[in-house]
């Protein structure tokens, strides 16, 4: 077992938007990043996501607008849902994919 400081990994980071594998857990892969204000590209996946923030706010873009997800709250993006992330995200965002 071993302890995993998130915010200060998250700072260490060399550039926002490049996640880092934390660790895998069967098929599902814990990924942690740095979000600072820019946005990110739409993109979507073959299996379900879970996007997690720890610190700030992520404003997220789907189909049926932007939903600010904050500290604390746990978005469940839907397999083959097209997701974007707007400007003025910022803060350390927690990935749970498979």
């Amino acid at each position: 077992m071993s302890l995993i400081r998130l915010a200060e990994m998250a700072q260490a980071l060399p550039q926002a938007w490049s996640s880092q594998l934390l660790a895998r857990f069967g098929d599902a892969r814990l990924k942690l990043l740095r979000m600072d204000d820019d946005s990110y590209p739409i993109e979507s996946h073959d299996d379900q996501e879970g996007l997690l923030v720890l610190e700030g706010v992520m404003q997220l873009k789907l189909d049926e607008g932007v939903v600010p997800v904050r500290a604390g709250e746990l978005y469940l993006v839907p397999a083959g849902t097209p997701h974007a992330v707007a400007a003025g995200s910022r803060g350390t965002l927690l990935i749970v994919d498979v």
